[in-house]
């Protein structure tokens, strides 16, 4: 095929697209690239080109991607098709676990752009495919949903929200309930092979005029499914145990959705000097003051900071935009300047939290009926895991992502390093940075009343358990199979050491372990025992290299110097990293 033949045939294709789409947006701004490459503008040619690259494929994190025309692009066409798979896929399996009962699916959504026509639209999908659908009153949390698939016995539930990304992009997250998928899956996010069944399903749809949107008969559900959740998530605090409330926290929701429900609910826990960011409060899909709406991003807590310095604050609290991750700063009483804690000191931090509570309520006393599972995906700490044990708790390490972390039998506690933490597995089966905000307020105040910081809190386990250090690389490609690249130079000439440690354990993840299913990493452990684990973001065009080392304080006072050296060690590994990168 020509160059002419195959400009001829994308633009064929472009038409066509705009011919049978719904939004007379995306389809206007179709027709308008076709005529820029038919201009001969470059930059149209390669948007366009882009766009019809491929068919965007559902798989475990479900859909993301950047709003747009085209079947490489979230928009209305690329929706209505997953949600006619997605139906196909509910009303099967239902038949299947339990002949007879009607499916039941819950459907909510943020509020970045196009959110609440993608939710709308799969609610009269789903509808029209025989389903009992509801339909969220606003835009909300992504908890809320998640709570609202168990706590209304539904089968499968959808979130409208790509969560933490830019503002152009919108995604398709997917839980399933109820008859769904038996066990411990049931109320948490779709894994392998649920996953490929979606997929096949969606693939199988027909011309997007063969789907039917009814156009009435789903339920709209009043304001009491996310008052049911605010006062389940305040009830966590546990008043007669932690009683102390004497803390001045600033809550920013980056211009999400959780500003109102994270108030309310810390208000209803006893939290009542809290401030509001005021320029973030509201939801915003434009995200105007931050270059990218995501806790961990530098400058993402500037304002939430400045706010801190100016109330005098002991802490600040921010949610991502659909308020499934938690973030925490506070003053660092050894610098004075206010810091944001990485995942894994938050992590932490609410383990041991989850331990003196459950210690605290064990109805046969402290260390009396010792049960439940505290969990953490392979690339956080193994700090958490020493924690667990020496409290006499089973720990389980999980891939990554909490549609592993939730499914471990019997947890009662679970985090990953990217600042999700599942507090309360049995009000939502997924990471929730609400619930998590009341347990750290919660420890935070308790620290407080005895005179302490969270940082001492941290010290503390330190000294008990072993400075644990860690630090990560990540590294943005345009081209994707640039991370294919980097990770077959990695297999075929593997690291003989890190740091100047010599490397014992080299695990290739793609094999699967006796632990763990495959998935594409690289896990690299040293003489000293600094881990090394290497692998492709699941949901950005980045490979990502998690690093952590271990180093040993016998008092208080060795504390700061095995700090720095736990820092040396871990720019010695960065280095070495980079190296074996081609960096």
């Amino acid at each position: 095929m020509t160059s002419s033949d195959a400009d001829f045939r994308l633009l064929d294709e472009a038409r066509a697209w705009a011919s049978q789409d719904p939004d007379p947006a995306t389809s206007a701004s179709l027709l308008e690239l076709v005529r820029l490459v038919e201009e001969g503008d470059p930059a149209a040619r390669q948007e366009l080109e882009d766009s019809f690259r491929g068919t965007l494929q559902f798989g475990t994190a479900g859909l993301r991607a950047a709003l747009g025309p085209g079947p490489n692009r979230m928009n209305r066409v690329v929706v209505r098709r997953a949600a006619a798979g997605l139906a196909a896929f509910l009303v099967d399996a239902v038949g299947q676990t339990s002949p007879g009962t009607r499916p039941r699916a819950v459907v909510g959504y943020d509020a970045r752009y196009n959110s609440d026509i993608f939710a709308a639209e799969t609610a009269a999908i789903f509808t029209a495919a025989g389903i009992e659908t509801f339909l969220m009153p606003s835009a909300l949390p992504t908890p809320v949903l998640a709570y609202a698939v168990r706590a209304l016995g539904c089968d499968g539930g959808v979130m409208v929200t790509a969560s933490h990304n830019p503002p152009q992009d919108n995604g398709y997250k997917v839980y399933l309930g109820r008859h769904a998928v038996p066990g411990s899956g049931n109320g948490a996010q779709i894994v392998t092979p649920y996953d490929a069944g979606i997929a096949a399903r969606i693939s199988a749809v027909g011309p997007l005029e063969s789907i039917t949107l009814a156009p009435e008969g789903w339920t709209v559900l009043d304001g009491s499914i996310a008052g049911d959740y605010q006062r389940a998530a305040a009830a966590l605090a546990l008043r007669d145990h932690f009683p102390a409330r004497d803390l001045r926290i600033v809550l920013t929701p980056l211009h999400g959705v959780g500003g109102g429900t994270a108030l309310a609910v810390l208000q209803a826990a006893g939290f009542t000097d809290v401030t509001l960011v005021a320029e973030q409060a509201e939801p915003d899909p434009g995200f105007p003051t931050v270059s990218f709406p995501n806790p961990e991003e530098p400058g993402a807590l500037d304002l939430a900071l400045e706010t801190a310095a100016r109330v005098d604050a002991d802490i600040v609290i921010a949610n991502d935009p659909d308020a499934d991750r938690a973030a925490v700063a506070a003053k660092d009483p050894d610098t004075g300047a206010w810091r944001m804690l990485r995942g894994d000191e938050v992590g932490a931090l609410l383990g041991a939290h989850v331990v003196a509570r459950l210690a605290a309520t064990a109805p046969g006393g402290e260390g009396q009926g010792v049960t439940g599972v505290f969990a953490n995906s392979i690339v956080s700490s193994r700090l958490l895991a020493r924690i667990a044990t020496a409290a006499g708790y089973a720990h389980e390490e999980t891939l990554t992502g909490f549609k592993w972390i939730s499914r471990v039998p019997g947890l009662v506690y679970g985090y990953e390093e990217a600042l999700g933490y599942c507090v309360a597995p049995d009000l939502v089966k997924d990471k929730d940075g609400i619930s998590a905000a009341v347990l750290i307020a919660e420890l935070a105040a308790a620290a407080k009343a005895g005179g302490k910081t969270i940082f001492d809190t941290l010290d503390e386990l330190y000294l008990k358990h072993g400075l644990h250090a860690s630090d990560q690389l990540s590294i943005r490609v345009a081209d994707l199979g640039l991370l294919d690249a980097m990770m077959n130079r990695l297999r075929v000439s593997p690291p003989e050491s890190f740091g100047s440690s010599a490397v014992e354990v080299f695990t290739d993840l793609s094999q699967g372990t006796d632990q763990l299913p495959p998935t594409d990493g690289l896990l690299y452990v040293t003489r000293d025992l600094t881990r090394v684990i290497i692998r492709p973001s699941g949901t950005e065009p980045k490979l990502k290299c998690y690093l952590e080392v271990i180093h040993h304080a016998a008092s208080a006072a060795e504390l700061p110097a095995a700090r720095q050296s736990a820092r040396a060690s871990l720019d010695a590994v960065l280095r070495d990293v980079s190296e074996a990168l081609g960096l």
